[in-house]
C-alpha cells in the first residue's frame, strides 16, 4: 500500500497563523469543549440533552480541524511567494477568462490567502490541474464535477503579496 503526501507551500505568515491556531485547539480549546461536555453531562439525561450532542458534535470539528491543521503543518513548505515566471505554479495569482468570464485567482492552498479575498482553487481542483505549469496565452479545457467542458485562457501569471 502507498500513501501519497502532497506538499503545501504555505507562507511564513500562514505557516505562524495555522500553527498558532494549532496550539490554541489543542490546548484552551480542547480545554473549553470538554468543560462544555461535563457542564452538558450535569444536566441530565443524554438522550435528550441537545446541548451535549452540540458540544459532542463541536469536539468532533475541532478534532477533525486539529488534524487536518496537524497534517498540513507536517508536509508544507515554507517560504516566500514562486516569483512569478508567468507559469502557472502553485502560490501564483492567475487571471484567467474562465467559460468566457475573467476572474483573477490563487492556485493553492486556501490557507494561505488569510485576510485576502482571492478566490482560491487547490491545484488538484480539476481546474488547477488544468493550469498547473500553462504560460500566459496558453488555453485549455477542463470537465467540471457537473461533466460540462469549460475552456480557460491565462491572461496574466503574478506573485503571490497576500492581496
Amino acid at each position: 500500500m502507498t500513501t501519497e503526501t502532497t506538499v503545501t507551500w504555505l507562507t511564513q505568515e500562514a505557516f505562524d497563523r495555522l500553527t498558532a491556531e494549532l496550539e490554541t485547539l489543542s490546548t484552551t480549546g480542547r480545554e473549553d469543549i470538554t468543560r462544555k461536555i461535563e457542564s452538558a453531562r450535569e444536566e441530565g439525561d443524554l438522550k435528550e440533552n441537545s446541548g451535549y450532542h452540540a458540544a459532542k458534535e463541536e469536539q468532533g470539528k475541532q478534532e477533525a480541524r486539529i488534524r487536518t491543521l496537524t497534517q498540513l503543518l507536517r508536509t508544507a513548505e515554507v517560504g516566500a511567494a514562486p516569483e512569478s515566471q508567468g507559469i502557472v505554479v502553485p502560490g501564483t495569482v492567475i487571471t484567467a477568462t474562465i467559460a468566457g468570464d475573467e476572474t483573477r485567482f490563487l492556485i493553492g492552498s486556501r490557507e494561505i490567502a488569510g485576510a485576502s479575498d482571492l478566490d482560491v482553487y487547490s491545484e488538484q481542483s480539476p481546474l488547477g490541474e488544468a493550469i498547473i505549469g500553462l504560460k500566459v496565452g496558453a488555453k485549455t479545457s477542463y470537465t467540471a464535477p457537473n461533466g460540462k467542458e469549460i475552456t480557460v485562457s491565462i491572461s496574466k501569471v503574478e506573485t503571490f503579496t497576500g492581496k
